[in-house]
C-alpha cells in the first residue's frame, strides 16, 4: 500500500524458473506492494512450480501459449479484478531491479504522472548493462521515429518495466491489440491517444544468457509492428484514416 492505494505487481512469464524467485524476492523487499500476481504462459522449465512455492502469489496459467502481449492482457484483468490502484508490469527475468518500485509507483500516487516506465537509455544504462550494440542502435531509431508519429519525446518504447494507474487501465481497450511482442508498442500509443502523460524513471539494466531476449527475425518484425503503429496513430490524428486502437471520440 502507498498513500492507501494497493499496489499489484504482475509478471508475465515464460521459461523463468532461472530468475523468478530471485525476481520475487525483491520486489518483496519493496514494502509497498500488497499483491504479486504471476502470469505463466505454458513455459517448458520449472517456471508454474516454482511460483507456486512463492508466499502469497496468485499463479495464473494459460491453457494454451497465447503470446507476450496475451499474457499481458490476462495479467492486467487479474490486476484490476484484485482491486489494484496501481499496477506495475515487471519481467521475471531480472534484467530490471524491483528496487525502482517506490519510485515509479510514488510517480503515480502523488498524481504527477499516470503511467511511468523504467527506461534503460536515460542515464546510459543499456550499453553499461551489456545491451548488444545493434539493439541499442535499433531502439534509438525506432525512437526517434516513434516520437515524431506519436508527437511525444521519450526516451524509449521498449522497456519491460511499466507502471499504470488503475484510470489507464480501465480506460485503454486492450483486447483490439496485438498477443505479440508489439502489444507493448501499441498500449504506450493508446495512452498518448487518449490524452495521458507518460513519466519515465532511470533504470539499471543487465543483460545474461538467463535474460529474456527475443531473436533478431523477431526483432524485425517488432521493429515494423512499432512503425505501422506510430502511422496508424498519425494517419488517425489528421482523420485520414481509422482504427480500432485509435478509436474518435
Amino acid at each position: 500500500m502507498y498513500r492507501n492505494q494497493k499496489v499489484v505487481v504482475v509478471m508475465p512469464a515464460y521459461n523463468a524458473a532461472r530468475t523468478l524467485r530471485q525476481t520475487y524476492d525483491e520486489v518483496r523487499e519493496q514494502q509497498i506492494v500488497d499483491h504479486i500476481i504471476v502470469v505463466d504462459d505454458r513455459s517448458h522449465d520449472e517456471t508454474v512450480a516454482i511460483a507456486r512455492t512463492l508466499e502469497g502469489v496468485q499463479v495464473h496459467v494459460h491453457d494454451q501459449n497465447r503470446g507476450y502481449g496475451g499474457n499481458q492482457k490476462t495479467c492486467y484483468r487479474l490486476a484490476l479484478e484484485a482491486g489494484a490502484d496501481i499496477v506495475v508490469m515487471i519481467h521475471p527475468d531480472y534484467q530490471y531491479t524491483p528496487k525502482l518500485l517506490p519510485a515509479l509507483v510514488s510517480l503515480i500516487a502523488n498524481g504527477v504522472h499516470p503511467c511511468v516506465l523504467g527506461s534503460r537509455i536515460l542515464g546510459g544504462y543499456a550499453l553499461k548493462g551489456g545491451m548488444p550494440l545493434w539493439k541499442y542502435a535499433a531502439n534509438r531509431l525506432l525512437t526517434f521515429a516513434e516520437n515524431l508519429l506519436l508527437g511525444a519525446k521519450l526516451s524509449e518504447y521498449h522497456t519491460g518495466y511499466r507502471a499504470f494507474s488503475r484510470q489507464i487501465l480501465e480506460r485503454l481497450d486492450l483486447a483490439n491489440n496485438s498477443d505479440d511482442f508489439v502489444f507493448d508498442n501499441q498500449m504506450l500509443a493508446q495512452i498518448l491517444w487518449h490524452g495521458f502523460t507518460i513519466g519515465e524513471v532511470s533504470c539499471p539494466t543487465r543483460y545474461f544468457p538467463e535474460a529474456s531476449s527475443i531473436n533478431f527475425r523477431r526483432s524485425v518484425r517488432y521493429g515494423l509492428g512499432c512503425l505501422a503503429t506510430g502511422l496508424q496513430f498519425r494517419l488517425a490524428k489528421i482523420g485520414l484514416a481509422r482504427s480500432r486502437l485509435f478509436p474518435r471520440a
